[in-house]
């Protein structure tokens, strides 16, 4: 009776393994691409995760929640002019990034 137990579970395992490998390889392609990067490779600061804005030079912790805070901006130049970013971080990072229109 244990042999029929354990050739069912050995059949499970190898049709169910595959499955498994296939959603993972989809999940860490997912994660690899920048969602909010955009055709032309700038990130789009309306939808850029912490991490992804912590990737600019001066830009730390405290500054990625600022502009994370003060969404949805019209135009990138408002990180600067709502007091969110001094100039020379934003002079460092202005031509990496764009600010999309916000969604209704």
């Amino acid at each position: 009776m244990r042999a029929i137990h354990y050739r069912l579970l050995a059949l499970v395992l190898l049709f169910t393994m595959p499955l498994s490998f296939a959603v993972a390889q989809k999940s860490a392609k997912a994660a690899a691409a920048p969602a909010a990067a955009t055709p032309d490779n700038k990130l789009d600061i309306n939808t850029a995760t912490a991490d992804q804005l912590k990737a600019f030079p001066g830009i730390g912790d405290a500054y990625s929640k600022r502009i994370i805070d003060g969404r949805p901006y019209t135009a990138k130049n408002q990180l600067v002019t709502r007091g969110v970013l001094p100039e020379s971080v934003y002079n460092k990072i202005k031509d990496s990034i764009i600010a999309s229109k916000p969604k209704k």
